[in-house]
């Protein structure tokens, strides 16, 4: 499947639209001077949803980032709407890149995207890089989450960004109803969990800002240093246990088995790494916030994996993605879904 191509004409031709078309790229570039001359562009990161590319010319390196191909579900995978977050975070102690440059014109490259500063640094899979401890990394990775949900997002220009009130509710009922657009095939597990869910809905404190995807493979670490935090396309303003029960579902300490959706960063099983109490330990001290109701948050974040991921298995099968990861899904949906049940009713 052809990803980039140099003009429209070339894209028009291919039975599934490009990623790329540098040409048009080019200009875009040129009027926001960011660069001359023809484009390099490559994949970058391990993510498996919107998509990232590292894109060179003379003057510099930057970082776009756009959806995948479509189709797409509703209001997913909006890199608009994550380009306003970051611009609003610049300010503040929230440890993200700066957005360079937003495009809505999809006659550019075939769909809306957004160019951000390249941040050197290593995003932690398998080892740990130079400078870097167990204790260390898991603290800092603790310690910036603290920071995303202590900064003010109405005084950073959020206002209107989520609705304060009534996320949970709203993720329950959202979630359910991106199943039904995802499905591939029946779970009864999920089903399980999805009444559970709503049966067992606790009650959410003061809204901050919300990650929505907030893990060790989606931040950056410099040397020993947590140096910037990615992939906000389910960002939102809301409860921030959810990003605490997300951080514990994609967590894997020594001992666990395997697990579809900790099996991107092996590198926490290894000794020395912190268990998951140890996580909530740090954040309750350093954030102040009540640990309540943490089966719940975690089951909520399985929950919504099995469904996000149902989605990326769909693409897959459609041949609209080459993503190896998910042929995995065909397994590791249902079983993302059996350890949401399992969570939730022990």
């Amino acid at each position: 499947m052809t990803a980039i191509v140099a003009t429209p004409e070339e894209a028009s031709a291919l039975d599934q639209p490009p990623l790329l078309v540098l040409r048009p790229l080019e200009r875009f570039l040129d009027e926001h001077g960011l660069g001359t001359g023809e484009i390099t562009a490559q994949p970058v990161g391990d993510g498996h949803s919107n998509v990232t590319y590292l894109v060179a010319r003379r003057g510099g390196v930057w970082v776009l980032r756009r959806p995948p191909r479509p189709p797409l579900p509703p209001s997913a995978h909006d890199v608009l709407r994550e380009a306003r977050l970051l611009r609003a975070l610049e300010p503040t102690a929230v440890r993200v890149p700066k957005v360079v440059a937003t495009c809505d014109d999809e006659a550019v490259i075939g769909a809306p995207f957004y160019v951000m500063e390249r941040v050197h640094g290593t995003v932690i899979n398998a080892t740990l890089p130079d400078g870097a401890t167990p204790a260390g990394v898991a603290a800092e990775l603790v310690d910036a989450l603290v920071e995303v949900h202590a900064t003010d997002w109405q005084a950073c220009g959020l206002e209107g960004f989520g609705k304060p009130t009534g996320y949970l509710q709203r993720q329950v009922r959202r979630f359910t109803g991106l199943w039904e657009h995802n499905a591939t095939r029946e779970i009864a597990a999920l089903d399980e969990v999805t009444a559970w869910l709503g049966e067992q809905l606790p009650e959410s404190g003061p809204a901050t800002i919300v990650h929505g995807d907030y893990r060790l493979g989606n931040v950056m670490f410099t040397g020993g240093r947590l140096s910037a935090i990615f992939d906000w396309e389910l960002a939102t303003i809301g409860d921030p246990l959810a990003d605490v029960g997300y951080l514990l579902a994609t967590w894997a300490q020594e001992g666990d088995p395997q697990s579809t959706i900790a099996s991107l960063t092996t590198v926490t099983r290894t000794p020395g790494f912190p268990t998951r109490d140890a996580l909530v330990a740090r954040y309750e001290e350093r954030s102040g916030r009540s640990m309540r109701d943490l089966r719940w948050y975690t089951t909520l974040a399985l929950w919504k994996s099995a469904i996000f991921l149902e989605g990326s298995y769909k693409r897959r099968l459609a041949g609209t993605t080459e993503d190896a990861f998910f042929d995995r899904l065909k397994e590791g949906v249902p079983e993302i879904a059996e350890r949401a049940r399992s969570t939730a009713l022990g």
